[in-house]
């Protein structure tokens, strides 16, 4: 293979930039560093798709593949503005591509939401997920729970907290997860939309696998459907109003868990700290077609409620961010600061476009910048004064992860699913990964942010 001329850095080793790592690399002068502050790539696929999804997960297995070119390298435990600057990364590669994802949720902004009990779906998803930095939950106590939203990650969370725990248990999800599930009591779980079953962005497959939950008997509030025109639908939207319909109309005999899809109701309080009961306001369209109030209130009863209305992307040091779109500025991936293009810069994924889409749309993003950084390294010509960035990093005492030391982790989690007859078990402790990270060389890793 020909000596690469190009040397590409990746920060963010989730789908976003292991596609752009894959359309890279198809061309020989080109190699690529894919930096991420955990010792193990896949991002979201790994810690966001609920552990259930076996199917959505085989894509880790495709993407995979991306390290087996020489030309990639996983450099993990190095985290942007800890171990390394924007200058640093400029000035070690010819391009650099930021791919981390968003990593906060957005709030309701109602009276109520800080009490014990109101809590982030996103935090929930890493907990079950063995996120290292996912803090427990606990389900003592709750028997009603709620999650707002009428996307993927509601419906995720509403089927974990609906299943039967015994079928979560071929799963990889870390044991003492599934024994807080096993010892959970739900009987009653609602998923709250501010508007109508039309509007919801539930992938059909997602929904239907929910409302086909052995055990859970499904209910719509049965005004949700009168403005909704079946002929003016798109074949996903269709499909889901059609599901809904047919749940609800089917009869489950002593239902373990009854499901409650509320639409055309938005939080307006969370009443009790902790948490026993929250209040919302039926809505309805405006002559512009803004959600409004109506004035008409009522209550549930709930001592859990999960906000799933959306993730909001952090600003990276030293990087341009937008923090009203919560992005970083760019055109067709090209970061812009101030409005001008910063050469050598770009941007994939949902901290270029906003959380939007499926796993499969980061596909078509991250051609679209790899095709823009392609086109300017043909013009810029590769940096003649390129700076070794390992070398500075191991001049400070920091050595990243390797994915070998990935390998090394996948190893231990196979192991540990072994022994509870499982294919694998997730290893969620970072003194662990650190451990398994430590075995596989002579000095230490870097320690976790």
């Amino acid at each position: 293979m020909p000596e690469p001329r190009y040397r590409v850095a990746i920060v963010g080793a989730g789908p976003s930039g292991l596609f752009a790592a894959q359309f890279l690399t198809a061309h020989d002068d080109v190699e690529v560093d894919i930096f991420d502050r955990l010792p193990t790539p896949y991002g979201l696929l790994r810690y966001g798709v609920a552990p259930d999804h076996t199917s959505i997960k085989a894509v880790a297995n495709a993407l995979a593949r991306v390290f087996d070119n020489p030309a990639v390298r996983f450099l993990g435990m190095v985290s942007l503005g800890r171990d390394v600057t924007r200058d640093q990364l400029l000035a070690g590669y010819d391009a650099v591509i930021y791919a981390v994802g968003a990593s906060e949720d957005l709030r309701l902004r109602v009276p109520g939401e800080d009490a014990m009990g109101s809590r982030s779906a996103r935090e929930f998803v890493a907990w079950y997920s063995g996120h290292p930095d996912a803090e427990p939950q606990s389900l003592d106590g709750v028997t009603h729970a709620a999650a707002i939203g009428v996307g993927n990650v509601a419906v995720d969370v509403a089927r974990i907290l609906a299943k039967e725990p015994l079928a979560l248990d071929v799963t990889d999800m870390p044991e003492d997860v599934l024994a807080e599930l096993r010892r959970a009591r739900l009987t009653d779980v609602w998923v709250v939309g501010r508007r109508g079953p039309q509007h919801a962005s539930f992938t059909t497959t997602e929904l239907r696998e929910l409302c086909r939950t052995p055990g859970v008997a499904v209910s719509v509030n049965p005004e949700a459907f009168d403005d909704v025109d079946d002929d003016a639908l798109d074949r996903r939207t269709r499909a889901n109003v059609a599901v809904l319909r047919e749940a609800s109309a089917t009869e489950v005999a002593d239902p373990r868990v009854r499901l409650h899809f509320v639409f055309w109701r938005r939080p307006i309080e969370l009443r009790g700290d902790p948490v026993r009961e929250l209040a919302l306001e039926r809505t309805a369209l405006d002559a512009d077609g803004r959600v409004v109030g109506t004035g008409e209130t009522e209550a549930i009863d709930v001592e859990l409620v999960l906000r799933a209305i959306g993730y909001r992307a952090v600003r990276l040091p030293g990087v341009p961010f937008d923090e009203t779109l919560g992005v970083i500025p760019s055109e067709r991936g090209r970061v812009l600061a101030d409005g001008t293009v910063a050469p050598r810069e770009y941007v994939v994924g949902w901290i270029k476009r906003g959380p939007i889409g499926v796993i499969g749309t980061n596909k078509s993003d991250a051609r679209e910048t790899v095709d823009q950084v392609l086109t300017d390294l043909a013009e810029l010509g590769p940096r003649p004064d390129r700076v070794d960035l390992l070398g500075t990093l191991a001049a400070r005492g920091r050595a990243p992860s390797t994915f070998d030391d990935w390998r090394r982790i996948e190893a231990a989690e196979a192991n540990r699913g072994a022994s509870h007859q499982r294919e694998r078990m997730k290893i969620e402790a970072w003194h662990e990964l650190l451990d398994l990270v430590q075995a596989g060389r002579p000095g230490g890793p870097i320690p976790p942010s």
